[in-house]
């Protein structure tokens, strides 16, 4: 095998590989052996089929073979030949062949840079602790009741909150369209489960009443023919039902497993501060990643950035599509908005290629267990199809890497952590609320 380097360029390498037809014939031989060993044909004994005959049967399967394993040996002998760590995975591009030549083709890889990580123990960063209001508690032990209350029909106007009992026609130019109707449904007004403007338009309104609602269908709606136009709703409300709370007691506590109001109140106590240490992460978390960007500058493989890029941007135009942009991306150039969130792109590469050499160099892992706990984690947010998440991830392997990243990327910053300077400041739970924080890990990646 001979391998030359045609190419080095920053990060990006090139390298021309040529096997010779004597080695490439030498490891048919071998394959055709080998195959001449197992198979079975008419009138021979097996193992004693002529080599001739078998290589008039299997011979173009067996080069085939022979040549995607060469290739493949070839590509890692030419990136190992100079030390290199691919970035992503080696392109490959085979020459003209004929059978009984030489094989040549080449291999073009963009490999890691080097990373010169930061003195972690010069970084300071302040972390915020809030303690649990009391009110916080009650308001909490509040929405339990009501999530416990019962549904009684009540003889009043609805408003926000109550559900109201709807039959409902909708139509397009006096013309009714698939999808529109529907009796007895059972409607939350507040919900925000309707077009914007259905339920605003109900509020007020008392069983026995009939109505007729106008409203424009959103522009990324999902149905296309509705999509920007406008429809009426002819709408009879048949009941209206208020959510009556349950009182806030022993008996409350019983019914949501718990012994007593005391230790319903300390679990709902412990559930809030969790909540207010994982904001607090959030928000350290973020200033470690400024940090960490602001101290490391080195050039990043163009294809990782590339594909960093093309993800983002095809849930930005899926968003615009849907109307989903924020204000600020709305009123945005294309050319801007592209600008922006190359930069971002650029940002969750480079912080996640330093967290990756960090673990790397510092031998952290992910260990079984730690995924298992990901994985039972994820089914308890699918109540009753536990079995189902489970029976997806065991048919989808790939889908592991998705678990393990964000679980990798947590123990790298808490590695990190460790060696840096944190004080604490006491803030109220309402500042640590208001400031923005949360989704610091899509940072990185």
């Amino acid at each position: 095998m001979q391998v030359t380097e045609i190419n080095a360029d920053g990060l990006k390498h090139a390298f021309k590989v040529v096997i010779p037809a004597g080695r490439l014939e030498e490891l048919v031989q071998a394959r055709l052996g080998e195959v001449a060993r197992t198979i079975n044909l008419p009138g021979f004994r097996p193992g004693k089929v002529p080599m001739k005959l078998v290589r008039q049967k299997y011979g173009a399967a067996v080069l085939s073979e022979v040549m995607e394993e060469a290739v493949n040996d070839g590509a890692r002998t030419a990136i190992d030949s100079k030390g290199l760590r691919p970035a992503i995975k080696p392109e490959v591009e085979i020459g003209e062949y004929g059978e009984g030549g030489d094989l040549e083709f080449t291999v073009a890889v963009e490999v890691l840079p080097e990373i010169a990580p930061m003195d972690f123990a010069t970084v300071s960063l302040e972390r915020e602790k809030a303690d649990v209001p009391d009110e916080d508690v009650e308001d909490a032990l509040a929405r339990i009741a009501a999530g416990s209350g019962e549904m009684v029909t009540v003889d009043r106007p609805a408003q926000d909150g109550d559900v109201v009992v709807i039959d409902f026609v909708g139509r397009q130019d006096g013309v009714e369209f698939p999808g529109g109707a529907a009796e007895n449904y059972e409607l939350t007004l507040g919900s925000g489960a309707f077009i914007p403007g259905f339920e605003e338009q109900l509020t007020g309104k008392s069983a026995g009443d009939e109505t007729l609602v106008s409203l424009t269908f959103p522009e990324g709606y999902a149905a296309e023919l509705l999509a920007g136009k406008g429809a009426e709703f002819q709408v009879k409300v048949n009941e209206v039902r208020e959510n009556r709370p349950r009182q806030v007691d022993d008996e409350l506590a019983k019914a949501v497993g718990m012994d007593s109001l005391d230790a319903l109140r300390q679990a709902v106590r412990e559930e809030l501060g969790r909540e207010l240490d994982n904001l607090a992460r959030s928000r350290l978390k973020r200033r470690l990643l400024d940090v960490l960007a602001e101290n490391h500058d080195f050039p990043i493989p163009p294809k990782l950035l590339d594909n960093e890029f093309q993800s983002i941007w095809t849930q930005i135009e899926e968003d615009r599509k849907a109307g989903r942009l924020d204000e600020d991306d709305a009123g945005k150039s294309e050319e801007a908005l592209r600008a922006e969130y190359l930069t971002l792109a650029e940002r969750r590469v480079r912080l996640g290629l330093l967290l990756a050499e960090v673990g790397r160099v510092n031998h952290i892992d992910v260990s079984q267990d730690d995924v298992n706990r990901a994985l039972v984690n994820e089914a308890r947010r699918f109540p009753g199809q536990e079995h189902m998440v489970f029976q997806y991830y065991r048919d989808h392997p790939e889908a592991i890497d998705q678990l393990r990243a964000p679980i990798y990327e947590d123990k790298v910053i808490d590695f990190i952590l460790e060696l840096a300077k944190i004080e604490e400041r006491g803030v109220t739970a309402a500042d640590l609320r208001a400031v923005p924080g949360a989704g610091a890990a899509t940072d990185a990646g």
